[in-house]
């Protein structure tokens, strides 16, 4: 992961777990990050505290069990 600043990274389950901690990664590491999840008010807070280090992120709120959300997130314009 060498490469990753600069990159726009989506990752989805974004708001606990191991997709928090990725995403707080590839953040401090550079890359501009989009997260999804079920709880938007969880997603707020990771990206508020990746925006107060410095970083740059977005969220959306999708339940990845439902299509037309995923369809919904993958063609969102909201970049980081």
């Amino acid at each position: 992961m060498s490469d990753i600043e600069g990159k726009i990274v989506v990752i989805t389950g974004a708001s606990s777990g191991l997709g928090e901690a990725t995403a707080r990664h590839l953040a401090r590491k550079g890359a501009s990050v989009f997260l999804g999840a079920r709880r938007m008010d969880r997603l707020q807070t990771v990206v508020a505290d990746i925006q107060r280090a410095g970083g740059q992120a977005a969220a959306m709120q999708v339940d990845v069990t439902r299509r037309a959300e995923v369809d919904a997130f993958v063609h969102e314009e909201n970049e980081p």
